[in-house]
């Protein structure tokens, strides 16, 4: 019930081709010349050439994009940091005013 049923090999039914051919005597076998060989293929893409004046540009945008996206982050970092001592003074505020209430 539970064994797997492995299956069979049909037989081959096409023309079968045997695995070594030996020529018959007499006969001369001409072998076709290789094919030849195809070009590259040109690229429609213009080739960019960096020079030391786009390079400079380059690296100096990429620096700028580093530093706004660096001073966004600490600035959103020092907003959560602001807005974390605010609550918690505020807490402490409303604990001993709450504690100051039980006491009288």
């Amino acid at each position: 019930m539970l064994r797997p049923k492995i299956p069979t090999n049909p037989t081959p039914s096409g023309v079968t081709i045997p695995l070594s051919v030996k020529p018959a005597a007499g006969v001369i076998q001409h072998t076709p010349a290789p094919a030849p060989v195809p070009a590259a293929p040109v690229s429609s893409r213009p080739v960019v050439q960096l020079t030391p004046g786009a390079l400079i540009a380059l690296v100096g945008g990429g620096t700028a994009v580093v530093l706004v996206v660096g001073a966004v982050l600490v600035s959103m970092l020092l907003a959560v940091a602001v807005t974390a001592a605010s609550v918690a003074v505020c807490a402490v505020v409303l604990r001993s005013m709450l504690n100051g209430q039980h006491k009288r």
